[in-house]
């Protein structure tokens, strides 16, 4: 029996990662599941997010719970089993050593565009909110361990050329493109964490891939957020080096 294919896709937040979790879900062959350490990270730091309550009561909160599950039996017997990771989840303390039984990538965006969605949704933001030096550190454990860059993914190139870069990227993943990523039915499904009411609202009226603004200005990000960003980009500019090319 052919083992299954496990993609760990390692992103910060509000990063186009749900829209990429839409696309490989609504692939036949595939098995999703949603921030499976969201529960654990609330749990082993203490802070306050939206909906923590249910978060902890809807996920196990021992890490080596989720990862034993995350290498165990695959939904509905699936072929790909793909995990949708949030790089600052991964706190102090976490065995990261189960990440080498995956096909890793990582989804990039430059931390001036994260930080200005992510304010909307927190009042207050650190670095480690928005996963950048932890996104880093894998990559680089990554690296090491295949003797190459894994795949790295930039949001704004998906929504600028979707078939393009999903060829890419499945390419990168040695799997095979199909077509039913590029378009998937609106609304919220089974595997959106309990959490989906405060964060994806627009992934939810979606129905594919949006299409890139025309118009990207935006507001210049306050004083703090600012510091914040420029400590981030040193690790965003880092991985982008390495960002597929579209098919």
């Amino acid at each position: 029996m052919t083992p299954p294919i496990r993609i760990a896709m390692w992103s910060g937040p509000r990063n186009i990662s749900t829209a990429m979790m839409r696309a490989f879900e609504n692939r036949p062959d595939t098995a999703v599941v949603d921030e499976p350490f969201y529960a654990a990270y609330l749990a082993a730091t203490g802070i306050d997010h939206p909906m923590r309550a249910e978060a902890l009561a809807a996920q196990p909160q021992d890490w080596r719970v989720v990862a034993a599950a995350l290498l165990g039996p695959v939904p509905r017997g699936r072929a790909i089993f793909y995990q949708k990771h949030m790089t600052h989840h991964m706190v102090e303390g976490f065995g990261r050593d189960w990440i080498a039984q995956c096909r890793n990538a990582f989804l990039i965006r430059a931390p001036d565009d994260v930080l200005a969605s992510y304010a909307q949704k927190r009042g207050e933001v650190t670095l480690a909110d928005i996963g950048a030096v932890v996104q880093g550190e894998l990559f680089d454990r990554e690296r090491d361990r295949l003797g190459r860059a894994p795949p790295v993914i930039e949001a704004d190139d998906v929504l600028a050329d979707p078939r393009g870069m999903m060829r890419a990227l499945c390419a990168a993943l040695e799997i095979p493109f199909s077509e039913a990523m590029l378009a998937w039915p609106s609304g919220r499904r089974a595997t959106d964490g309990v959490w989906a009411p405060v964060w994806y609202g627009s992934v939810e009226r979606s129905t594919g891939f949006a299409k890139p603004r025309a118009d990207k200005r935006r507001p210049p990000l306050s004083a703090a957020l600012q510091r914040l960003a420029d400590q981030a980009r040193p690790h965003y500019e880092r991985l982008a080096r390495f960002k597929l090319e579209p098919a």
